[in-house]
């Protein structure tokens, strides 16, 4: 029986996965929860075999959680969840230790299908992910995206800031001070040299990196 804990801020996501798992035979749901360090807390305790991940939630998001649940349970297989089908954060979560890619437009037999690869050892990475990664060597003046120089919190930030969100919205979002993510936009402007938060919508539209909304 495998055990799986869904991770995902979102009730009506979370919930419709454990509904479509509840009915898979040798799967079981052993916990659902809302945040990053929940699930590490739970990891620990109900021990899955598999973490459906979700990747942007507050505080440390599905990345920081990713890297600090294969840090303490290197066994557990993480499949990232996330709206995004873009070719940064898959890189970012395999890196990180995850073993799937999954947009949370799959479909049922999709996401069966990855949770099943992932419990044998093996990778899983959407259709539609895989192959923009593999066309990513072909980007935009034959370079790679800028956005990939970006940590782990400033991509977080640079997301929500395409997203259009305020700072106080941004510092809500990822428990941290509005001092802080001003900080952040620093930075990420000066890696990116670039002056302003229209500048930063143009580069992620412009190398296809980031969502918008």
């Amino acid at each position: 029986m495998l055990k799986v804990l869904i991770v995902d801020d979102h009730d009506v996501v979370s919930q419709g996965i454990s509904r479509v798992l509840q009915d898979v035979n040798g799967v079981e749901v052993v916990g659902v929860v809302h945040s990053g360090e929940e699930a590490i807390v739970q990891s620990k305790i109900l021990l899955p075999d598999i973490i459906l991940m979700d990747v942007h939630m507050p505080g440390i998001g599905g990345l920081g959680a990713t890297k600090e649940i294969k840090r303490i349970l290197p066994k557990t297989k993480i499949i990232a969840l996330s709206a995004l089908d873009d070719n940064l954060y898959p890189v970012k979560l395999l890196e990180a230790g995850a073993s799937g890619y999954l947009t949370k437009g799959t479909n049922t037999s999709e996401l069966l299908e990855a949770i099943q690869m992932v419990s044998k050892g093996e990778h899983y990475i959407s259709k539609t992910v895989a192959q923009k990664m593999a066309l990513s060597k072909f980007s935009i003046d034959g370079q790679g995206s800028p956005l990939g120089q970006l940590s782990d919190r400033e991509l977080q930030v640079a997301q929500m800031i395409v997203d259009c969100k305020k700072s106080n919205e941004i510092a809500d979002h990822l428990n941290v001070s509005p001092k802080t993510v001003s900080t952040y936009r620093t930075r990420i402007f000066t890696k990116l040299s670039i002056e302003s938060d229209v500048e930063l919508i143009h580069l992620a539209v412009r190398y296809n990196v980031l969502g918008m909304g």
